[in-house]
């Protein structure tokens, strides 16, 4: 993995060294400051080159129009909000996608199934393992942002979210987030009204470069990514991992998701 990550600078496969030790405390304190940490140049240049070689005409062929409207929350409804709260507001997020099982002897699916790219993650987020999915379309996914896409607020649904971002945009494209916007005890519903109506000053603009990745608690951090401008695409990928082994989405998601079950 050597020519795939540049574990000069991330020894993430030599944890209990003193530079994996180092590594892994100041993701930490970046993660308890803001809500993520970033490893900008985690990817080497030759293996985001070959990435986007391997992705990329699969992206332009057979990607997924992935396009909807949703809210925040990506529910229908919430039990304890009035359809019309602001909150509640509808907004448009659109990308193209492709699968794992699009991409089987990728390096990105090299990556996501070596062992010791997990067990750094798990280190950091403080679990005991985390296991790659055995969905085949939603391990791992590739998405690529053209003109005029974006992928709008939102929070996840899992508790954190690992992306590999290959490509960055001429303009736009920018991930933008606000930290901390709400607890499992406090749904701040005041608070999403009030960054729904761009009257938040605490969100934060992200931009970065080929090759970074990127860890966020995205469950109680809001986030989005801003139209794409001009030609070039925003292409990043997102590594799926669970704490229970065998994790795979239903029909109705994978088809809500991809376009297909199967």
């Amino acid at each position: 993995m050597n020519k795939v990550i540049d574990l000069e600078r991330f020894p993430i496969n030599r944890l209990n060294d003193p530079e994996g030790i180092d590594l892994i405390e100041r993701c930490k304190q970046e993660l308890h400051a803001h809500g993520m940490f970033n490893l900008d140049g985690f990817l080497t240049p030759q293996a985001i080159d070959k990435a986007i070689g391997e992705v990329k005409p699969v992206l332009d062929r057979s990607s997924f129009l992935h396009q909807r409207n949703h809210n925040i929350y990506f529910e229908k409804s919430i039990p304890d909000l009035d359809p019309s709260h602001r909150a509640l507001t509808q907004c448009l997020t659109s990308h193209h996608t492709i699968c794992a099982d699009q991409i089987k002897d990728s390096v990105l699916i090299k990556l996501y199934e070596w062992p010791a790219f997990a067990d750094f993650l798990a280190t950091v987020m403080e679990k005991k393992q985390l296991f790659t999915m055995a969905d085949p379309l939603a391990r791992l996914n590739v998405m690529a942002y053209r003109q005029g896409q974006a992928l709008n607020w939102h929070f996840d649904r899992s508790e954190f979210t690992t992306t590999l971002l290959l490509q960055s945009p001429d303009q736009g494209g920018v991930f933008q987030y606000r930290t901390g916007l709400r607890t499992d005890s406090d749904p701040n519903y005041a608070g999403v009204a009030k960054l729904l109506n761009n009257q938040d000053k605490q969100v934060k603009s992200l931009r970065q470069g080929a090759g970074t990745l990127n860890v966020f608690r995205g469950r109680y951090t809001a986030h989005r990514v801003t139209p794409v401008v001009g030609r070039k695409e925003r292409i990043i990928t997102v590594f799926s991992y669970y704490q229970r082994p065998a994790v795979v989405f239903s029909d109705e998601e994978r088809i809500g998701f991809y376009g297909r079950a199967t």
